[in-house]
């Protein structure tokens, strides 16, 4: 029936734009993009990848923490000097300047030779310039010998000291060490001690949390107050009693897990929280109970069901857990219930300048808390980054 104030004519013209007598074909309606069909059938991990680019900061943070991580693989190769090298004449001797140029004429990366004297009134040793002594740096050359990763005899280097002269860039301590070299080295024990601490923490957070998460109830409540235990006590006195438990007689490697132990046994009860109020959302989804109703076991339910749906927030949480264990191994180390001499960390070094005269005289002594200051900001800005590019709501 044509409606009030239509003419007839108009119907057919109506039912043209609204119905359409052709078979329906499936490839005529509107198409996606090759972009947006990219971007609906990306993974989750694709998502968060674009996503993270976006952050440039966490983008330019990870960078740092890569060549950094990177640079411990190959710590004999980069220092200058081997790490037990003692340069007796050039005790505390101050950073060296590297210069290009020498009375107007280009030279070359190279150094000037210190010529120093004896302050008979305060026993200080003072170093001057020698300018007529042009000491130019070596790359890839044959310098100390060591063993790479302790196995490997060799004694190529990325930079070397001058033939029968000094490379000091950033002063040598009390025993004529170059701090530049003690601090590559130490690189490898301060970084590697946060990444064995997170496989303990993480171990016993997913294992506790994912109890507490996945049966609620009586098991729950138990292992809450047991946390809250944990987390009563004060940290940097409980890490100090425990690293003190630790015998004197064992060996430095024993140590150094010993260390590493300590930290992840004391860092996991944020974790186990995290992981049961996850589990606590996630149980009661569908897909969770049709695995229960399919006959599923727990551990199955758990690790094959639950704990993928929210791996991104566990990166997250590592990238911000690792800083606190490295502060922790720092802590311990700068106060001498750490790490111990051979080991070299940056907190072992940072234990010879607690003397505030030290301070005062040699300030360079001080040095390897920058390394320190940041790898704590790389990984504080990537692990934001991670964190909003794993968020689904942002």
């Amino acid at each position: 029936m044509t409606p009030p104030g239509e003419s007839t004519s108009d119907a057919p013209r109506r039912d043209r734009h609204f119905v359409s007598r052709e078979p329906f074909d499936p490839y005529s309606v509107e198409r996606l993009t090759p972009a947006q069909e990219r971007y609906y059938m990306a993974s989750q991990w694709a998502l968060m990848w674009w996503k993270l680019k976006r952050h440039r900061l966490a983008v330019a943070s990870g960078i740092v923490l890569l060549i950094m991580y990177g640079s411990i693989l190959i710590s004999e190769f980069l220092a200058p000097y081997n790490l037990h090298t003692q340069n007796t004449n050039f005790i505390y001797a101050p950073p060296q300047s590297v210069h290009l140029f020498h009375e107007g004429e280009f030279v070359g990366p190279f150094v000037y030779g210190w010529s120093f004297r004896l302050n008979m009134e305060t026993l200080k040793r003072e170093y001057s310039e020698d300018t007529t002594k042009v000491q130019r740096i070596r790359f890839f050359c044959q310098g100390d010998p060591y063993e790479f990763w302790g196995v490997v005899p060799m004694r190529f280097h990325l930079i070397c000291p001058p033939e029968d002269g000094t490379l000091f860039l950033l002063g040598t301590d009390r025993l004529g060490r170059d701090m530049l070299s003690r601090i590559i080295y130490g690189a490898r024990i301060s970084l590697t001690v946060g990444l064995i601490g997170i496989v303990i923490s993480f171990a016993l957070g997913l294992v506790i949390g994912g109890i507490a998460g996945y049966y609620g109830g009586l098991v729950d409540n138990i292992i809450q107050r047991v946390i809250e235990v944990v987390r009563s006590f004060p940290e940097i006195p409980l890490w100090m009693a425990l690293s003190a438990i630790l015998p004197v007689t064992w060996s430095p490697i024993l140590i150094y897990f010993g260390i590493s132990a300590i930290l992840g046994l004391i860092d996991w009860t944020g974790l186990a929280r995290a992981v049961r109020s996850k589990l606590l959302a996630l149980r009661e989804e569908d897909y969770c109970t049709a695995a229960l109703l399919m006959g599923a076991s727990p551990t199955r339910i758990i690790w094959r069901h639950l704990m993928p749906g929210f791996i991104s927030h566990l990166i997250a949480s590592a990238t911000l857990t690792i800083p606190s264990m490295i502060l922790g191994e720092t802590a311990l180390s700068f106060l001498g219930l750490g790490l111990r001499p051979p080991i070299t960390s940056w907190g072992v070094l940072l234990n010879e300048a607690q003397n505030i005269n030290v301070v005062a005289l040699y300030p360079w002594l001080m040095l390897p808390v920058v390394p320190v200051i940041v790898l704590i900001l790389a990984f504080n800005f990537f692990g934001d980054g991670v964190r909003d590019a794993a968020d689904p709501y942002k």
